[in-house]
């Protein structure tokens, strides 16, 4: 035999072992599918004899129903104090809910109220106390975070150091914002004697809030009275008062903490001071009663009941009637939940776990 002729006898041999390989491998094959089949069958006829329950344990789990995505608008008006806060809320709820639109206005809590009450806005944003009158119209309301009302000086004022060192008398301050008894900043520190330039540079420029609004309701309830008792130049909003302060050298008013404290460097904003209460009134300011320097200092201070309340207090979420639209209880839900982590940085403290709980029960009533 030729070497040619033995080369084509191996390929040959080759190529039917190849073959007869490739037979049997497709025979396993079929009969794997086949036995698949009939195991299959078997398991349905022994199942369809078996209860549900083990029905569900053998066939394949049915896609579990998805919750319809949450979709519309919410609209909010209302309290200064609340505007950044619910800012921050509705930007992380609605990356939660890519599909809900949160509108808001601030306009001071006066609004808020009255537009929550007439049905213009889902929620309006109320920092002070629902009047009993309110509530006999329908309001319903949630408390959702805590902050404050401070006062507030230019930071040129000719006599920051004393003041900064002693602090001021809550006496001093409803002598200044109700009585109008105390009217220059040397009775403020009890200096006498002041040459002829300093006493012409010496007069207390008193502002205060022209909107119905919360701070300035919360600020008169610390010096014994209301809103309209307060005397001084009247000024729109929390960042029209902290403007005025901050131009005038001689001037004076509150804010809302959020206002008087930057959100990045959480240092007081540039012109003006925030001015330290002496709270046990023994004419100086104690280690314990300066929690002013930043924002965390002075939310510490209101956490821990350190600075009083008034003009500590909690804010509010206002509705005509306990909410129904499901888009507005779920933005409601999240945030005395989950959205509580937002607090702090948004520089408010948060409300006590069982606060929080008996909000949240208020709903599901």
């Amino acid at each position: 035999m030729t070497r040619k002729s033995k080369k084509l006898l191996t390929n040959g041999k080759l190529l039917t072992k190849v073959f007869t390989t490739m037979l049997a491998a497709a025979g396993l094959i079929f009969g794997l599918v086949v036995s698949t089949k009939t195991a299959g069958t078997a398991a349905r006829t022994t199942n369809s004899r078996e209860e549900p329950a083990r029905l569900a344990a053998v066939a394949p789990a049915a896609a579990a129903p998805q919750a319809e995505e949450l979709a519309g608008t919410i609209a909010i008006s209302g309290a200064w104090a609340l505007y950044p806060m619910a800012v921050k809320w509705a930007e992380e709820f609605q990356k939660i809910h890519p599909k809900v639109k949160i509108d808001i206005a601030a306009g001071g809590a006066g609004k808020g109220m009255a537009d929550a009450l007439a049905g213009v806005v889902d929620i309006g944003m109320v920092s002070r106390d629902i009047h009993p009158a309110e509530v006999q119209k329908g309001a319903f309301w949630i408390s959702v975070v805590k902050d404050a009302v401070v006062p507030t000086i230019n930071e040129h004022n000719p006599f920051l150091r004393e003041i900064l060192a002693k602090g001021v008398k809550k006496e001093t301050l409803a002598a200044i914002w109700i009585s109008g008894k105390i009217s220059r900043w040397s009775e403020v520190v009890g200096i006498s004697g002041l040459s002829r330039q300093q006493e012409g540079q010496d007069g207390i420029h008193v502002y205060t809030r022209s909107d119905a609004c919360g701070a300035a309701e919360t600020w008169a309830q610390y010096l014994g009275k209301n809103q309209e008792d307060l005397l001084g130049i009247g000024v729109y909003g929390d960042p029209g008062l902290v403007e005025a302060v901050s131009k005038d050298r001689l001037g004076i008013g509150f804010n809302n903490i959020n206002y008087v404290y930057q959100a990045k460097t959480k240092e007081q904003v540039s012109g003006i001071r925030v001015l330290p209460i002496d709270l046990n009134g023994n004419g100086r300011l104690d280690e314990d009663e300066n929690f002013y320097q930043d924002r965390q200092a002075i939310t510490r201070g209101i956490a821990t009941g350190k600075y009083p309340s008034p003009p500590a207090r909690e804010l509010h979420f206002v509705s005509q009637g306990k909410p129904k639209k499901p888009i507005v209880v779920a933005f409601l839900r999240w945030i005395l939940t989950d959205g509580q982590r937002y607090v702090p940085e948004a520089g408010y403290i948060n409300l006590s776990e069982e606060k929080l709980q008996q909000e949240l029960q208020k709903l599901e009533r």
